[in-house]
This record gives structure tokens, C-alpha cells and sequence, in this order.
């Protein structure tokens, strides 16, 4: 049988191991992650109460929103920019 690691043993682990990209804590029981640099591309603040998905998110983050590179990849949406006609620009 095996046993999982306390909440603080497995906190310590995490803040050692993702402690240069990620300021993490636990708060009753949610895991909060939020990232050391304010320049990240990805959302800038995770929280979830399952650690195997708060792990997953720490490896893999979600995209941030209103992230600047994907400000022209969002604002189309089938073929048109958001807010334009089949006739023309968006006010035009």
C-alpha cells in the first residue's frame, strides 16, 4: 500500500522544484500557483484543488487571456475579423 505525501510535504516539493517559475501555496484545500515573471504568455495564475491537474497545469499552463500574440489569431473568426461584414471592414 502506498501513501501519498502530506500537503506540506508535497508543497515543499513543489515550491523546490517549480520555485523559478512559480510562486506556489496552498490555501484550505486549493493549490495556488502564480508566476514568478510578469512577461509569461500563458495565464499568469493557476488554481485548482486536484495537485495531479495543478501539477499537469504547472508543466503544461493555460493560456493567459488577452495574451498580445494571440490577439490577431483570436480576433478572426471564420475567415472575417471580429466585427466586419461580408461587405467590408468592421464601420465600413
Amino acid at each position: 500500500m502506498t501513501r501519498e505525501p502530506a500537503p506540506n510535504t508535497l508543497l515543499f516539493l513543489l515550491q523546490r522544484h517549480y520555485g523559478e517559475q512559480w510562486s506556489i501555496r496552498r490555501h484550505g484545500g486549493l493549490w495556488i500557483a502564480t508566476a514568478t515573471r510578469h512577461d509569461v504568455t500563458h495565464a499568469p495564475t493557476l488554481v485548482e484543488e486536484n495537485v495531479e491537474i495543478f501539477v499537469h497545469q504547472l508543466e503544461y499552463p493555460p493560456a493567459g487571456i488577452g495574451v498580445s500574440g494571440l490577439a490577431g489569431e483570436r480576433a478572426t473568426e471564420n475567415g472575417l475579423r471580429v466585427g466586419a461584414t461580408k461587405d467590408g471592414p468592421p464601420g465600413g
